[in-house]
């Protein structure tokens, strides 16, 4: 499988990967207010896109909490590609690039495990990556959606 990384500047070009990623991936992202918040969002963000046989797999985009600590605004892996290796290549490029600027933490927010079978999914890949379990705000999102927050120390 012939995988390729690379940064996207172009604010047309993120917008088409944005959409094109999220739009596949409906049980995740299926509101299309809050899809096209991310959409827009991402725009002036850094913004790395994975591709396969020249095919777009998935992108990451990363954001900024605080001066140490950069934040997964979102990750996506359209569903063909899901099980390949994409994500941990997406993670292992943000956490580069986040060094690189300057961050000694990353974190993640998703919905608390136990309460959507695809959220469950993203809380296990999160582990695997490394990441640790912070804090869960039950109420930040809805009472539907509590707000797990992972963290993991990226070094100095």
């Amino acid at each position: 499988m012939n995988m390729s990384i690379r940064e996207i500047i172009d604010k047309e070009e993120k917008e088409l990967i944005s959409k094109e990623v999220l739009y596949d991936l409906p049980e995740w992202f299926g509101m299309p207010e809050s899809t096209q918040e991310y959409v827009d969002d991402a725009m002036d963000k850094p913004f790395i896109a994975c591709f396969v046989e020249d095919k777009l797999a998935g992108y990451v985009v990363l954001n900024a909490t605080s001066e140490d600590c950069a934040d997964i605004f979102v990750m996506g892996v359209k569903k063909e590609f899901h099980r390949k290796g994409i994500g941990k290549k997406l993670n292992e490029a943000y956490e580069q690039l986040a060094g690189k600027l300057g961050y000694t933490y990353s974190q993640v927010k998703t919905v608390k495990m136990g309460h959507y079978e695809q959220y469950d999914r993203t809380n296990l890949f999160y582990k695997a990556m490394g990441y640790k379990e912070l804090e869960c705000f039950p109420t930040l999102w809805d009472e539907w959606n509590p707000c797990q927050i992972y963290i993991k120390y990226l070094g100095a």
